[in-house]
């Protein structure tokens, strides 16, 4: 028999046998369990930890000027990130780091805090996005195995300031804010790709490999032409500081196809600055299309253009100027020394009853109707965000005076992008062509292909535009035309000045500062160009449309006919021309010394034109004047004019039916010898 020690040695072997057996046993079914039960649930644990899926920002799509001159683009640049948790040192890490990229080492030690101690982080914290090369390099060669870089676009703008109120900008995470940037954010945008990246322990990449290829956004190709861009804005902020302007504004466009050659506006800025407090008011604003205003004696060329169209008024038609009396108001020209004149030379003088007259004789229906066909009181759909339609009252919402406001371009307000549109209509025979930024667009792995233009629509017959070219060319060639410093060597030049005063809501009055504007175009037979200029701001007869702004066209439309090559239409001076000196007539200084607003330009419009009629001993000449006195005819019908008139024995010619509502000379006014008085009727 065994001994009992023996058989204990047994069984303590056979119970460390089982016990193995057993271990191993569960070993093998661990081992199973992993490697073949649950192996894909446990890879993909694996693959959870090791790899991980990150998004590849698609680069956005570039931005270049008509020339293929790149003004916008995106390029790949670093930004820092930190794992808080793998920092040895909070603090070290933080004064290592801060002198480096600029920063405050206090401030950035309490944002590595705040990270570290906030689970929600996840043991991320970025120190600084979107750093310099310089920046990189430098935090790059400190070989810190805690710092990490991740690559995304920068937006840069290689010409800084030009046609930054066109091309806009983007915020910091590159999505369009402003300009074409944001009106055509969703073309310009990549499309994101994907990359997989396989970390060690410490989350370090060891290999990637990319999944989805980012794709670049859409490339635009812009009507804009950088160089006359430049001119542009340089001539525009020349003038609005010699002039003490406020704002100003210049619109170039092609009048065959609605190509704006260049868009600028002033005050400007760098679309790679951001916004910042020493920035002027309003200096991301684009005027040229969201800053409506009153244009003033520019609309004139829109009020008789309808009349050459609607009436049987032609430019040697006999116009009555001076004074005229409506609506129990008394309006008179800028300078009282005005008769009679033909039509081509109320728009040359720029004259505010002549306009009157003209717009009577068209009717507010008509006149609604073509000023609503110019363009005006409508968007001209250019893409650009915050663009304005400006304001054109419904016909039933105009006073019985509108009639003799909005020939003359008031309570009517326009952006300079729509008076370069209605412009074109002059200068190119008759057609409203849409005005229109984008020339060629290339989508994400296509070809560059060209953006046709919208069909355009015919608003006047080719011979109302023939002849009001002509008459817009003598604004700028008639020694007494307005227009006089639109001239250009080599070149035939048209256009219309405007000066109107700028309306203080708050204090319900006009004040004495202006919005000077010249709008034109050259050659005159073959018009290769339109430009716009508004000055906005401006004060006293220096700050008049003729004197400051006209000046601008020329020196904007002389560099872009160069460009252009355009080829001359007339000899060039034998001496280098200088701009006409400036000329203030004796009945400017008088009136400005009136209550009434000071009369704006050369023989410009008094927007403030229905004030109360003056006492006699302030109106010009009527002492010195012998002859009978016009009676007050409004209101009377014509049989009862006429008996009036024959009682007191008063020569008058008659124009319409209905009741007087209009009559030159003024009621009360001397009647020169030989002179009839003119009374229109309306219904």
């Amino acid at each position: 028999m065994d001994s009992p020690e023996r058989t204990q040695g047994i069984t303590r072997t056979t119970i460390l046998a089982g016990g193995a057996a057993i271990w191993g046993a569960a070993i093998f079914g661990k081992l199973l369990s992993l490697q073949v039960l649950k192996h894909e649930h446990y890879a993909k644990l694996a693959r959870a930890q090791q790899l991980k899926m990150i998004e590849v920002p698609g680069p956005r799509g570039s931005i270049y000027d008509r020339n293929g001159e790149p003004l916008a683009m995106s390029v790949p640049i670093d930004s820092v990130f930190v794992n808080p948790k793998r920092l040895p040192d909070l603090r070290v890490a933080a004064d290592i780091i801060a002198p480096v990229l600029s920063l405050d080492a206090e401030k950035l030690y309490r944002r590595l805090k705040s990270a570290h101690q906030d689970p929600k982080r996840n043991g991320f914290c970025w120190i600084k996005r979107k750093i310099t090369f310089t920046e990189s390099a430098n935090l790059r060669s400190l070989r810190l195995p805690w710092i990490e870089f991740e690559t995304e676009n920068q937006r840069h703008y290689p010409k800084n300031s030009i046609a930054a109120h066109v091309i806009g900008s983007v915020d910091h995470e590159e999505a369009g804010n402003a300009g074409l940037e944001l009106g055509y954010d969703a073309e310009l945008r990549g499309e994101p790709g994907r990359e997989r990246v396989l970390t060690d322990v410490n989350r370090r990449g060891i290999e990637s490999k990319l999944y989805d290829q980012p794709k670049v956004g859409t490339n635009l190709v812009l009507t804009i032409d950088q160089r006359i861009q430049f001119a542009a804005e340089k001539d525009l902020k020349e003038a609005v500081e010699k002039n003490r302007a406020r704002t100003g504004t210049v619109v170039v466009m092609n009048p065959h196809n609605g190509e704006i050659l260049a868009m600028a506006s002033y005050p400007t800025f760098d679309p790679n600055v951001p916004p910042h407090k020493g920035e002027p008011p309003f200096a991301r604003l684009n005027r040229a299309v969201a800053a409506p205003f009153e244009p003033g004696s520019v609309f004139k060329v829109i009020t008789l253009a309808t009349a050459l169209e609607t009436t049987s008024l032609r430019p040697e038609s006999i116009i009555p100027c001076g004074t005229i009396s409506m609506f129990h108001r008394v309006i008179h020209e800028a300078h009282n020394t005005y008769g009679a004149m033909p039509m081509s030379d109320v728009l040359a003088r720029s004259s505010n009853v002549g306009a009157i007259q003209i717009g009577m004789k068209i009717g507010r229906e008509k006149l609604y109707e073509y000023v609503r066909r110019f363009g005006f009181g409508q968007k001209a759909g250019t893409g650009l965000p915050a663009e304005s339609g400006g304001m054109l009252r419904r016909l039933e919402r105009w006073q019985p005076g509108s009639i003799c406001s909005v020939p003359m371009g008031h309570e009517i307000s326009v952006t300079a992008l729509q008076l370069a549109q209605a412009c074109s209509v002059i200068a190119n025979g008759g057609l409203r062509v849409k005005p229109r930024l984008i020339r060629k667009r290339q989508k994400p792995g296509g070809p560059m292909e060209d953006v046709k233009p919208e069909q355009p629509v015919r608003i006047l017959k080719p011979e109302t535009a023939f002849t009001m070219r002509r008459m817009m060319e003598g604004v700028v060639l008639l020694p007494y035309g307005t227009g006089r410093r639109a001239r250009l060597d080599g070149y035939s030049s048209a256009g219309k000045t405007g000066s109107a005063q700028i309306y203080d809501y708050a204090a319900r009055h006009y004040t004495k500062t202006y919005n000077a504007s010249f709008m034109g175009f050259a050659p005159v037979t073959n018009p290769a160009i339109v430009v716009v200029v508004t000055l906005n701001g401006t004060q006293t007869s220096a700050g008049y449309g003729g004197v400051v702004a006209a000046p601008v066209f020329r020196t904007v439309a002389m560099e872009a006919l160069r460009v252009l090559d355009v080829p001359k239409d007339i000899p060039d001076p034998e001496e280098e021309s200088q701009p006409p000196e400036d000329r203030v007539n004796e009945n400017d200084v008088a009136i400005a010394d009136l209550s009434e607003p000071p009369p704006l330009e050369e023989a410009e419009e008094k927007p403030r034109v229905f004030g109360p009629e003056p006492p006699p001993a302030e109106k010009p000449k009527v002492a010195q004047a012998t002859g009978p006195r016009v009676p007050n005819f409004q209101g009377m019908t014509v049989r009862a004019v006429v008996e009036e008139a024959s009682a007191r024995g008063l020569p008058v010619s008659l124009d319409g039916r209905g009741v007087a509502r209009m009559q030159v000379p003024a009621p009360g006014a001397v009647l020169p010898p030989g002179v009839r008085i003119v009374v229109q009727f309306r219904n």
